[in-house]
């Protein structure tokens, strides 16, 4: 099952980019034998700043066909990384080729795109930077490989 993380903005070069790129290469490399991968970042931009609908219709452009959304949202749910693992599992499993997961810009994603996807998740109550979530989001689905692998980085 292919992964994109689809999000609005651009990420300059710095430790963040660095960051996604080293979970996001890990992820690749554990991800190869489980059918989890490539893992690629696709960055839209609302140039003319028209707001979450227009995002939202850039987001969705960048969308596979087909592919499961996932939507991150602090109205999401908060899952354990097993629980996250697991759900990818199921739905690579399921025959699933494309997974997506958007990550909105500074007001969130517009509520009819949240309307669309299959899920959302949240990394808890607190307000994130849109780049940390980015980075967060690479690692959680490296340690979902690992923890799919039976790798040790994860310990229960």
């Amino acid at each position: 099952m292919r992964v994109h993380i689809v999000a609005v903005g651009r990420l300059r070069a710095g430790p963040q980019k660095q960051l996604i790129d080293d979970y996001l290469t890990r992820l690749n490399r554990t991800g190869r034998n489980l059918g989890l991968g490539p893992a690629r970042v696709v960055e839209v931009d609302d140039r003319k700043a028209s707001g979450m609908a227009a995002e939202a219709d850039l987001l969705r452009r960048a969308v596979p066909q087909g592919a499961v959304m996932v939507a991150l949202d602090e109205r999401g749910r908060v899952e354990s990384s097993r629980e996250f693992a697991d759900r990818l599992a199921g739905w690579r499993d399921a025959g699933r080729a494309d997974l997506a997961l958007i990550i909105g810009g500074a007001d969130g994603i517009a509520p009819e795109l949240r309307a669309e996807t299959a899920f959302q998740l949240s990394f808890g109550k607190m307000v994130w930077p849109h780049m940390l979530v980015r980075v967060m989001l690479a690692e959680q689905l490296y340690r979902a490989a690992s923890i799919l692998s039976g790798a040790p980085y994860h310990r229960d």
